[in-house]
C-alpha cells in the first residue's frame, strides 16, 4: 500500500464571516465554503492523512489553529502571499515529503504550487482535473462521498 496525502484547497469564506466573534479554531472548520467542506469531507473520508494549503499559512493539518481571518489567494499577486521555499520548509518540518503519493483535490493554481514545492520526486493524483467548472466539481466530490467510493484517478 503507498504512502499517500491528500492536498486541499482553504477557501475564501471563513468561519470569521459568519461568526466575526470568533477566535482561533482548528482549520478543519476554519474554512466554510460549499468547495472546501466539500474538498475536506473527501479527503478525511478516504484519507489517512490530508492537510490543507493556505496562501497566508501554508501547510495546516485539520487540527491546526487558524488565529483569525484574513483574506488572500495564490493567484493575487501579493506580497503576503506564503514563498515556494517557505512551503518547502513546511513540508520538511511537517514531513509531507515522505510521501509516495500525492493526491491534489483543488483547483489549478493549488496543483501548481503543489508541483512547485514537491517536484519530481513523487507520484500526483488529481482526482478534479478534467471538471469544467466547481460545479462538477463539487458534484464529483458529494458522489464518492455518499457512494463511498474514492474517485477515479487512474
Amino acid at each position: 500500500m503507498k504512502n499517500r496525502l491528500c492536498i486541499t484547497p482553504c477557501g475564501a469564506a471563513k468561519i470569521w464571516d459568519r461568526h466575526p466573534e470568533r477566535g482561533g479554531v482548528p482549520a478543519k472548520e476554519a474554512y466554510i465554503s460549499a468547495f472546501g467542506v466539500a474538498c475536506h469531507t473527501y479527503a478525511d473520508t478516504f484519507f489517512n492523512h490530508w492537510i490543507i494549503l493556505s496562501a497566508k499559512h501554508g501547510f495546516l493539518f485539520p487540527t491546526d489553529i487558524v488565529p483569525e481571518n484574513y483574506d488572500l489567494a495564490f493567484n493575487s499577486g501579493s506580497p503576503d502571499i506564503i514563498t515556494t521555499e517557505a512551503l518547502k520548509q513546511q513540508a520538511k518540518e511537517k514531513e509531507l515529503n515522505t510521501f509516495d503519493e500525492i493526491f491534489v483535490v483543488a483547483g489549478q493554481k493549488h496543483i501548481k504550487v503543489v508541483r512547485e514545492v514537491f517536484g519530481t520526486d513523487c507520484t500526483y493524483r488529481f482526482p478534479l482535473q478534467g471538471c469544467k467548472g466547481i460545479g462538477y466539481m463539487l458534484q464529483k466530490l458529494k458522489k464518492a462521498v455518499q457512494e463511498n467510493k474514492e474517485i477515479d484517478h487512474a
